[in-house]
């Protein structure tokens, strides 16, 4: 019988360990599985925190229901009929700018008529169509800041670009790959010219399909309502680590991988104990895989290395709703960095998901520092709160201190998808030839997203049976 361990225990182990053993057992095959992760706990970043009523997710609070995979695997668990879809205040989003929240608009009209962007910026953005802006060379890896200032203009990139990558990476657009990050969003320019020509001939392919019974992505790609759980997002890692049962190794960190005449694989523990295996699967950030696999390809491990990560400091704030004169009616605001504030946004917990406060209540869930601002993760709680109350103060004009406070510390939170990620992963890529059954999965590689994680653990659960 063929053994596979896997290493880590985040949402990405978990969901390959699953969906290998289930695959195997459709497929008539008998596999010896087992997952290891170094923490008592399951599930990573994946953790919702309960505390005096309140629900507050470590980590993320989410995932779009618009993919199908992590849907796919949420039906085959059994855990579909707890699923908890966000209500309609998620759609409305908004950017601090000038002192203002604006909420971001929905359509043509209400772009023209939002204050968010300039005269002369909404000029410039009525310019991208123009046939005189030409994409890059094939082959050039251009940052998001590049791709900003040359198809949208430098305001556009401040106020919309900026933060929106801010948002979802944590990241500096400067250093963001476009195709790394929004590969759709490249790919709509080379094959359109221009991405709001892109969505004019994508919105009358969406009405001809639709009209037979078809059913297309938006532009920038499928869009889709924020889904957790009623009990926090981390129910569905437990729901998987109580499925796996005695696959799962709890507090057992793995310290080396190396090659061996026994069997394919040595996978080396904390613990003292050694496994042999036939297959290894790393589940594990690229800075962790990179220690692991260092004795096994030194080129593997520099490689791994050269993927940054950027820091994180989570800020749940808990409030009495009449402490709180600003509308709730939303998902949320990002602040561009130009406006000089300590955090890059806050989103209202509360109001997306109901069960996340007590009746009568708000949670409120600030980020801060990320790629510009590395430091941040270092300062004291009570510098981390006064800086949150602070700039709460500036945009929604809360001046009360919160009944409920949580900070979360993660110093190596997102990683970085930087110009020259792909050409990263094409190296990984050539050098995982020589190492047949080493294979590694993740948010480090292609998306950073729940979504992304379980598609990931997808391929690598095929990729590891197509070897058995």
């Amino acid at each position: 019988m063929k053994k596979i361990v896997i290493i880590g225990g985040g949402i990405s182990g978990l969901a390959t360990a699953w969906l290998l053993r289930n695959k195997a057992q459709a497929a008539g095959k008998e596999l010896n599985i087992a997952l290891l992760e170094k923490e008592q706990r399951l599930g990573g970043k994946m953790w919702s925190i309960k505390a005096d009523g309140y629900t507050c997710e470590w980590g993320p609070n989410g995932f779009l229901d618009s993919k199908p995979q992590t849907l796919d695997l949420c039906r085959a668990i059994g855990v579909e009929s707890n699923l908890h879809r966000s209500n309609d205040n998620a759609r409305k989003r908004f950017i601090f700018s000038g002192g203002t929240l604006h909420q971001l608009p929905d359509g043509g009209l209400a772009f023209l008529k939002s204050g968010l962007i300039s005269w002369p910026g909404k000029l410039r953005l009525a310019l991208e169509p123009t046939p005189f802006i030409a994409a890059p060379p094939v082959g050039v890896d251009e940052s998001l800041a590049a791709f900003g200032r040359r198809r949208l203009g430098k305001e556009a990139l401040d106020k919309l670009i900026a933060p929106m990558v801010s948002g979802i990476f944590a990241g500096d657009p400067e250093t963001m790959s476009l195709i790394s990050c929004f590969p759709r969003i490249a790919e709509l320019e080379r094959e359109y010219g221009g991405l709001i020509r892109a969505m004019i001939m994508l919105g009358k392919k969406k009405k001809r399909d639709q009209a037979a019974g078809k059913v297309v992505s938006s532009a920038a790609g499928p869009g889709g309502v924020l889904t957790s759980f009623r009990e926090g997002i981390q129910y569905l890692s437990d729901a998987m680590a109580a499925s796996l049962g005695g696959i799962v190794t709890p507090g057992v960190a793995v310290t080396a991988v190396e090659k061996a005449a026994s069997a394919a694989y040595h996978v080396k523990c904390s613990d003292g104990n050694q496994l042999d295996c036939d297959q290894v699967i790393v589940a594990s950030p690229a800075f962790a895989a990179a220690d692991m696999l260092s004795g096994i390809d030194s080129g593997i491990a520099r490689v791994l290395r050269e993927i940054p990560y950027a820091s994180m400091t989570v800020i749940c704030f808990g409030y009495r709703l009449e402490q709180i004169e600003h509308s709730l009616d939303g998902f949320g605001y990002l602040i561009p960095k130009k406006e000089g504030r300590n955090t890059l946004g806050t989103l209202w917990d509360s109001s997306m998901f109901e069960n996340r406060a007590p009746k009568g209540k708000a949670l409120l869930r600030s980020m801060m520092g990320g790629a510009c601002f590395p430091e941040y993760v270092k300062l004291s709680d009570d510098e981390v709160v006064a800086r949150v109350r602070k700039d709460l103060n500036v945009t929604m004009g809360i001046d009360s201190a919160p009944e409920f406070v949580r900070v979360f510390r993660h110093p190596q939170a997102i990683p970085q998808y930087t110009v020259g990620h792909n050409a990263r992963l094409q190296a990984l890529e050539g050098l995982l030839k020589a190492h047949p059954g080493l294979i590694l999965t993740g948010n480090s590689y292609r998306g950073i997203g729940l979504n992304d994680c379980v598609a990931a653990a997808e391929r690598a659960a095929d990729e590891a049976l197509m070897l058995v």
